[in-house]
Order: C-alpha cells, then sequence, then structure tokens
C-alpha cells in the first residue's frame, strides 16, 4: 500500500468544526514556521474509517505557545504541562490534545523515559508502539492530509497486523504487551508472528513496571467494548499470570463478563465489577497480594474483599424462608458491586431471588421516625435509640407494621411491656 492523502477521509469521518480547527492549526503553525500533524490513533482510525474518538497533534516546536495562541482565537482555554511541553485546547464542546514532538531513551527495563523535546517528527515516530500507531498526517495547509508511514503501518492496517518497531520494544516498555493486546482483539487484528515472539521473550519485563502502570493497563482492557476478549487473550500469553499466579481467565469467566454486559446495560459496570468478577475464583489471602501488587485504592480493595466475604455467607440465604431481616441483616453492610457480582455468578435459583429481593426492595426500606422522634416519644438518648431504630426497621422489613401511625403505636406498646 504506498502513501495516500487522507484529506478526504478527514472532511468525511471529522466533524466540520474539527476539521476548521485543523485547518486553523495548520495555518497558525505555518506562521510560526512549525511543521504540525495529525499523529497517533486518529490516523489508524481514519485509514480503517472507525469512528474518531480522539485527535491528538504534535508539533516541531513549542506546543504550548501554539495552543496558547490557538486558544485565544477560538475563545477557549489551555491546560498545559510544561515538564513535557504538551497542552490541552478546550473551546465550547471540543477538546483536542497537541504535543511537541520528542523523543524518549530507557536507562533500563521498566524505567520511565527520559524525554527529550523539540525534536523533530521521525524522532517522534519511532519511539512509539506499533507500527499501525506510527503514521502521521500533514495539516499544514500545502500538505493536508499527506502521510508519513516510515514503518509500514499502512501495510499492517492492510494485513491486519499488531507489529512493534523494534526488538527492545517490549524491555523498554513492558506495558506495550497489554496494549498490543488490545489493539489485536478491538481491531481484530494478529499480533504479527516476530512480534508476538518477543512479547514470549519478554513478558518477564512485566515484572518490572509499577503496580500503578499495571493497574492502569488493566483497567484500560477492562473499558474495552468486550473486555472479555482482551483477558481471555491477556491469559493465554501468560500476562495475567504475571500479576498473580493464581489469575486466570477461563471460559466460565468469559461467560460471566458477556453475561454482566448483557445485564447492566444499558448501564456501564463500575471498574470494581469487572474486577471483583476477576479475582472471584481468589482465596482471601491471593485476593490480598493482588490487591498489594497493583496498589489498589481502599475503596476498591474493600469492595473486592467483601465480594469474597458475601461469597462465603450465600449458604445463609440458601435457607427455608429466612424473614426479609434475616436478608437485610446479612447483605446490607455490603456494597452493591459485591452483591451484584454474587448476584451475576451465582448458580442456586434460591439465592439469586433473595439477592434480587434485597436489591430491588429491602435495601430501600426506611422506618419514618427518626432518633428525635423516638425521643419525643420518651424513648431516653444514647444507645437504646439505636436499639428502637433496629427494632422498628425489623418490623417494617417484615411487613408487621407499614405506616407512621404503625410505629407510633408499636414504640408504645414497647415502652409499655
Amino acid at each position: 500500500m504506498g502513501n495516500i492523502n487522507v484529506a478526504d477521509r478527514i472532511n468525511k469521518q471529522l466533524p466540520a468544526e474539527l476539521v476548521k480547527f485543523l485547518q486553523l492549526a495548520g495555518g497558525a503553525a505555518v506562521q510560526r514556521q512549525q511543521r504540525i500533524f495529525l499523529v497517533g490513533g486518529v490516523v489508524r482510525d481514519l485509514l480503517l474509517e472507525r469512528p474518531i474518538i480522539d485527535i491528538d497533534l504534535v508539533v516541531e516546536g513549542d506546543a504550548i505557545k501554539l495552543a496558547e495562541g490557538l486558544a485565544s482565537l477560538l475563545n477557549g482555554e489551555v491546560i498545559a504541562r510544561s515538564r513535557f511541553n504538551t497542552a490541552k485546547i478546550r473551546w465550547e464542546r471540543w477538546m483536542v490534545d497537541i504535543a511537541s514532538a520528542r523523543s524518549e531513551s530507557y536507562s533500563f527495563a521498566g524505567a520511565l523515559p527520559s524525554i527529550q523535546t523539540f525534536c523533530d517528527i521521525h524522532s517522534d515516530l519511532i519511539r512509539r508502539d506499533f507500527s499501525i500507531n506510527a503514521i502521521a498526517v500533514y495539516v499544514d495547509p500545502l500538505h493536508f492530509g499527506d502521510l508519513i508511514d516510515l514503518y509500514d503501518g499502512q501495510a499492517d492496517l492492510k494485513k491486519g497486523f499488531i507489529r512493534c518497531l523494534h526488538d527492545q520494544s517490549f524491555k523498554d516498555d513492558a506495558t506495550r504487551i497489554w496494549r498490543a493486546v488490545r489493539y489485536e482483539q478491538r481491531l481484530n487484528f494478529k499480533i504479527e508472528k516476530h512480534t508476538l515472539n518477543l512479547i514470549e521473550r519478554d513478558l518477564h519485563y512485566l515484572k518490572t513496571i509499577s503496580g500503578d502502570r499495571i493497574r492502569s493497563e488493566l483497567e484500560l482492557c477492562l473499558k474495552e467494548e468486550k473486555p472479555q476478549i482482551s483477558l481471555r487473550r491477556a491469559d493465554e500469553l501468560g500476562i495475567l499470570a504475571n500479576i498473580h499466579d493464581h489469575l486466570i481467565f477461563r471460559e466460565k469467566s468469559f461467560r460471566l463478563f458477556a453475561k454482566a454486559q448483557g445485564t447492566l446495560e444499558p448501564f456501564s459496570a463500575p471498574e470494581e465489577f469487572y474486577l471483583a468478577l476477576l479475582i472471584y475464583d481468589l482465596t482471601t489471602e491471593q485476593l490480598t497480594d493482588f490487591t498489594v501488587t497493583l496498589n489498589l485504592p481502599r475503596s476498591v480493595a474493600r469492595v473486592l474483599h467483601e465480594t469474597l466475604q458475601l461469597k462465603d455467607k450465600l449458604p445463609d440465604l440458601a435457607g427455608k424462608e429466612p424473614t426479609n431481616s434475616v436478608i437485610y441483616g446479612i447483605l446490607h453492610h455490603f456494597h452493591q458491586p459485591a452483591i451484584l457480582v454474587n448476584l451475576l455468578v451465582t448458580t442456586s435459583f434460591t439465592v439469586k431471588k433473595r439477592l434480587e429481593l434485597y436489591l430491588e426492595k429491602l435495601q430501600h426500606v426506611r422506618t419514618t421516625l427518626s432518633g428525635e422522634d423516638l425521643q419525643e416519644l420518651g424513648i431516653t438518648a444514647g444507645p437504646r435509640i439505636k436499639e428502637t431504630l433496629e427494632s422498628l426497621l425489623e418490623a417494617r422489613l417484615d411487613n408487621r407494621i407499614n405506616s407512621r401511625e404503625e410505629e407510633i403505636a408499636f414504640i408504645k406498646q414497647s415502652k409499655a411491656s
């Protein structure tokens, strides 16, 4: 596949406002004697005729100053990161990223890169992960839409290949292994044979990556339209086992993830919901290792531990006709994602119905009387208030009282007895 001009595709696939912005940016860069390019995923998706989600621009020169000049013309704002000479331009409902062309070098495996800015576009493209993401498009008026394809990215798009740019790619940054899987599954491509061999050779370098960075890659995987296909591939390649030896993703997990999407649509499952599904077969000790390895936020770790704790309590929900208050007593300490995961996983019809009863009805039951109301009815302040409210809620849950008047009568009867 030879070089092509994608101006027509830009005009067709991008909203008119963003096409006008690109023309404005190209003209502004020329006035500053700079070259500016569309890069990365936007170019890949233009060539594949896929929906465009993000716009990324690279300029040979000072990105922040260019962004400030464009923002003033658009009556927008600039969010700048001077360390990397990158900027976001926001105006109306649009947002575009602009970065200075840069080169990167790695002092050792797993290190964050040393960055040199104000480079040319060739230096910027060679630092990228895969050939299909290392294509640039001129935005200046004279060459608008012309491609720069130094690493045969167009040919790999045509073949459906994920191919890294050099043999040290995964040693430099092992998170690219996760990205290879995501792109392969999202685009329905194949990891090219030599790149696959490099992944197998360099898999151990994932151990050099911080837990925070691995967690970020896993979260991106969970945000894919069908995360189960990426996770299954990650399991096949041994990537999940690099997080924890007992972390697996077999057909059962695949079916549960697919079921979760159908159950929760059109709502998006929270991050911890998918994570809880992923760790469902771990022991508590193994889960602790998992949360420490990924440095999970405390709130997320809590939900994951609750998921396993509730899993152990499910037999209590399978008994003969527990009262509503008993069901409530078992479940009300747990956060909703932990309950939803167990609802999805359980194969017991009885347990499922009782979890649904709690989620749909019992968790919303409230008393009409407050602690202040109880004091006005003669209940002494202190522990007695809490105990009485609990007794009142229990009676409400079990349908022994159904109105404010009945609550008051219940309190008076309790005082008299």
